[in-house]
């Protein structure tokens, strides 16, 4: 099943969950202004040469290690389809790549500094929101940008970022409406929940249980823990005995530990639901059948629904040698945030973070007046004869408000096999 935002209006009819674009419009301002940075602009007369250094802050390591390769593999296949281009348009990119890690290993700490000091107009990074909130003031500080594939945190809406912060997920607002309603058009009434307390978790959870609860549910439980657990017993005793009619687990690799335990304990999986964070592929870590019937909600379209986009990326991949994809979760978003950053350069005829940043909302189509497009090529023929295009992205057609948050964007619901990988939940 999956969910494209339209209306404001959020239903659950006959399986399918509608929730509105305008729900991604939260109160607040990302506070524009002065985009700081002493380097001069690298500008140029259209169609002459620019090269374009972005960097990547994504997670090689760490709790959220598996969203790596499909993230890192959307931003390398951008960067070819910008580069082969490139003798039309000028504009080439070259990628410093970096680790982000985790709340727990904080690789960020060094590999951020390190990328920033290859003079990077934009860092894309990283997956997780809270490690997002570790160095967004660090990266928008020295005048670059910042541009989430995979941070959904409520957070980063009203951020003081300078301008300088955008992401091509959408606000969890969205993915928790969509869940909570999935969860009580089940026919659940009650729900426990086991939370990671950080931004993502505690907040994704609010929106779960606001709209579980608005279509008439009850959250019974609601235990946290701390990135770095390695025992959760006591959130799971908490939970079961609560006596819920299902549960929610929100957390990224700690569900290899929580999930086999909740289960074990004599948790249905029929029962259990999961999110962006844990929606991953098992079926090398369980025992076959351990998560048959669970089902799960992310943002981001489904492989059917981008197949051209996976069948080109795994040609990609194939030709660079790299180890054959097993997961694409996140992979169309940060191949979207590396084309709108090169069409932005493109249309600023400029590598200066903060020239970028002004355009990316006009090319995404947040101005409302631009030509639509679905290609980098497409679009950066619109931009090279003089008028404004509006990307459609992969993702979705991406469309930046004025704070950098997209306000169109798909949410899917998965259901597990027997074999522990997902597939759309068929209802």
């Amino acid at each position: 099943m999956s969910v494209f935002t339209r209306s404001r209006k959020s239903t659950v009819l006959g399986g399918l969950a509608l929730i509105g674009a305008s729900a991604l419009v939260l109160a607040g301002c990302s506070g524009g202004g002065d985009t700081g940075g002493d380097e001069p602009a690298e500008s140029a007369a259209p169609g002459e040469a620019l090269s374009l250094k972005i960097g990547t802050a994504l997670p090689q390591t760490g709790n959220l290690a598996f969203l790596g390769p499909p993230e890192e593999a959307g931003v390398a296949y951008a960067q070819s389809v910008i580069n082969d281009y490139a003798e039309t348009t000028g504009l080439d990119v070259d990628v410093v790549w970096g680790d982000s890690g985790d709340l727990d290993n904080k690789a960020y700490e060094t590999e951020v500094p390190r990328v920033l000091a290859e003079d990077v107009a934009a860092i894309i990074g990283a997956a997780s929101s809270g490690v997002s909130l570790q160095f967004i003031d660090q990266v928008v500080g020295e005048g670059v940008i910042q541009f989430s594939p995979a941070n959904t945190s409520d957070q980063f809406t009203t951020y003081e970022d300078n301008g300088l912060y955008f992401r091509t997920a959408p606000s969890d607002v969205l993915q928790g409406e969509v869940h909570g309603n999935f969860v009580a058009e089940e026919g659940h009434q009650t729900l426990g929940m086991i939370v990671l307390n950080d931004a993502y978790g505690t907040g994704l959870a609010k929106y779960i249980q606001e709209a579980f609860e608005a279509a008439g549910g009850e959250v019974v439980a609601q235990p946290t823990y701390n990135q770095g657990d390695t025992s959760f017993d006591a959130q799971i005793s908490e939970v079961l005995a609560a006596d819920p009619d299902a549960i929610t687990v929100i957390s990224f690799d700690e569900a290899k530990t929580i999930l086999p335990a909740l289960i074990g304990a004599g948790w249905d999986p029929n029962n259990l639901y999961l999110v962006d964070g844990n929606v991953a592929n098992y079926s090398e870590d369980f025992a076959p059948g351990l998560l048959e019937g669970a089902k799960g909600t992310y943002p981001g379209p489904t492989p059917a629904q981008v197949q051209d986009f996976i069948d080109g990326l795994d040609g990609f991949v194939e030709e660079s040698g790299d180890a054959a994809l097993t997961d694409y979760t996140y992979a169309p978003e940060s191949y979207d945030a590396t084309i709108l950053l090169a069409l932005a350069a493109l249309a600023a005829q400029s590598t200066d973070p903060a020239d970028i940043a002004e355009k990316l909302i006009e090319v995404s189509g947040g101005s409302g007046d631009g030509e639509k497009c679905e290609t980098y090529e497409a679009c950066a023929d619109i931009i090279l004869a003089g008028d404004v295009a509006d990307y459609d992205g992969v993702s979705s057609p991406v469309t930046f408000n004025e704070v950098g948050d997209p306000t169109e964007g798909f949410i899917n619901i998965y259901q597990y096999a027997a074999d522990n990988t997902f597939a759309p939940f068929e209802g």
